[in-house]
């Protein structure tokens, strides 16, 4: 089974909890998600997800000038981002639980 079938939904999880912890603009956050291990990720998959949590306001995003080229647009998380994020864990959390206890047995 390839990964980027289990990825659509975790992904937009561990965006949010990245962006909990800083602000950062895409083309860093990509890497960092690379990283942590999402090896086959591409900024294709990474940039259509940031537009679609900003357009439902659990980021935003604000242009900042850049010591290396064109201005980066920055985005962080929004109140409405941290409540997604903790339910988001929530779920995981529950998920997870049930996964390993199938995967376990026997």
């Amino acid at each position: 089974m390839k990964q980027t079938q289990l990825l659509k939904g975790i992904l937009e999880g561990c965006v949010l909890s990245i962006l909990k912890d800083e602000t950062t603009y895409g083309y860093e956050l990509v890497q960092k998600l690379i990283q942590f291990g999402f090896a086959d990720l591409s900024a294709g998959t990474v940039y259509p997800l940031l537009q679609k949590l900003e357009k439902q306001h659990m980021i935003s995003g604000e242009l900042r000038a850049s010591p290396d080229g064109p201005n980066r647009k920055y985005y962080s998380l929004t109140e409405e981002g941290i409540d997604r994020l903790e339910e988001f864990n929530d779920q995981w959390e529950k998920l997870s639980d049930i996964v390993n206890v199938i995967l376990k047995r026997g």
